[in-house]
């Protein structure tokens, strides 16, 4: 990773990028003496290029923080003060400029059609839904009756995946875990959406799958999207879709879901074990880490795109980033920026961005994306109240929990 791109993202935990290239401007004009009249040409034609290269990768690394027009305002007053020096500079002001906002652009139509998504994937069935007596109406549709291969299905999952985390930037994934530090942050995490809406999204999918499993009416039927969903995390790992192979695990392994025994028991559930076993939380995720390892290689010398896809599991990034955070402190005990730290969180940081801008080579079906972000989904109540429908209390506690969450429904 570019000592330029560690500078750039650990900066931010010191200073503001606004106040990081202010006094970079500041700097460049009193030691270049910018403000000279006439300007030593030779001296700044030896200098223009280097700080030029800075402004450039700045823009294409973090182009968010050009958002702010005083970013935009020192970025251009620099130019035009070396731009007489050389014409060249003009032109490549102006291409860094259209490609900067042809990239802010394209992040703010990424972020409202996520805005538009997330408004209209809130619903969820109500719990009213589940009789007391009887098993539940049946939603209209079902994920079988609008996707029944898995591959097809581990494809558009992963559509959303890569569509999701684009708007992700590098600043994104360190606010999550600076925060509470950085006083710098703080505004500037008001205006991030961008990450919550990528754990929403897990968080839906997980929910999906248990309400998918919950909902059928007969046992076969259970059983069926039971092997369906094992099929499609089979295709997800293959694929190299970690996240979305983790929110399937988490869904079919939630309570609701897992206390169907008699339904598990009709199941072919050998490889559901083997991928578990995958994604083992044991020895600080050992194995899926393995996975990983051999995903991005797999990426790094890949023919194709589709060998070079590598979705990490998300929230386990995020942790590894927070505990890097907590187990080296910013500064030496010297006073001096512990630069090795900025440099392994650079390099995790970096990966994600270069693994985040793969194009997806799979068709997008439109019919399948629609019922993954609207598709109705039950909360954790109703996803109780269908299982104890689907195979009765086995326990005190269970049968004291469906006791109480019926009564609810008449509140």
């Amino acid at each position: 990773m570019s000592y330029v791109f560690t500078f750039l993202l650990s900066a931010r935990l010191f200073i503001s990028p606004p106040e990081l290239l202010a006094r970079l401007c500041d700097t460049c004009i009193k030691q270049q003496q910018l403000d000279q009249s006439p300007m030593d040409t030779a001296k700044v034609r030896k200098f223009g290029p280097k700080i030029l290269q800075l402004l450039t990768e700045w823009t294409e690394t973090f182009p968010t923080d050009f958002r702010e027009e005083k970013m935009v305002g020192l970025f251009k007053d620099i130019i035009h003060r070396i731009a007489p020096c050389d014409e060249a500079y003009w032109k490549t002001l102006n291409q860094v400029l259209q490609t900067l906002n042809q990239k802010l652009a394209a992040i703010a139509q990424g972020e409202e059609s996520i805005v538009k998504v997330n408004a209209s994937s809130v619903s969820s069935i109500s719990d009213k839904l589940v009789g007391f007596k009887t098993k539940p109406p049946p939603i209209q549709k079902d994920i079988l009756s609008i996707c029944n291969d898995p591959y097809t299905l581990a494809q558009q999952l992963t559509h959303v995946e890569l569509r999701e985390r684009e708007a992700l930037s590098g600043p994104d994934l360190q606010y999550s875990v600076f925060v509470s530090q950085q006083p710098c942050f703080s505004e500037q995490k008001k205006k991030t959406t961008n990450l919550e809406a990528y754990v929403r999204w897990f968080n839906r999918l997980c929910y999906l799958v248990a309400t998918e499993i919950c909902m059928p009416a007969k046992k076969k039927q259970r059983a069926q999207v039971i092997e369906f969903f094992i099929d499609v995390a089979r295709e997800c790992f293959n694929i190299g879709n970690f996240n979305s192979l983790m929110a399937i695990i988490s869904g079919m392994n939630m309570s609701p879901v897992s206390r169907l025994k008699k339904t598990w028991g009709k199941a072919k559930t050998a490889k559901f074990f083997i991928l578990e076993h995958q994604m083992d939380p044991t020895g600080n995720f050992y194995n899926y880490r393995t996975a990983l390892r051999g995903a991005v290689h797999r990426s790094q010398t890949a023919n194709s795109i589709r060998e070079k896809i590598v979705i990490p599991f998300f929230s386990l990034l995020i942790k590894d980033i927070y505990f890097l955070n907590e187990g080296c402190a910013n500064r030496l005990p010297n006073g001096h920026v512990h630069f090795a730290k900025f440099v392994e969180l650079a390099r995790q940081v970096g990966e994600f961005m270069t693994w985040k801008q793969i194009e997806c080579p799979f068709e997008t079906d439109r019919s399948i994306l629609h019922y993954l972000h609207t598709a109705p989904i039950f909360s954790e109540d109703g996803l109780y109240l269908a299982s104890y429908e689907s195979e009765s209390p086995e326990n005190q506690v269970e049968k004291d929990r469906w006791k109480a969450l019926r009564y609810d429904r008449y509140q």
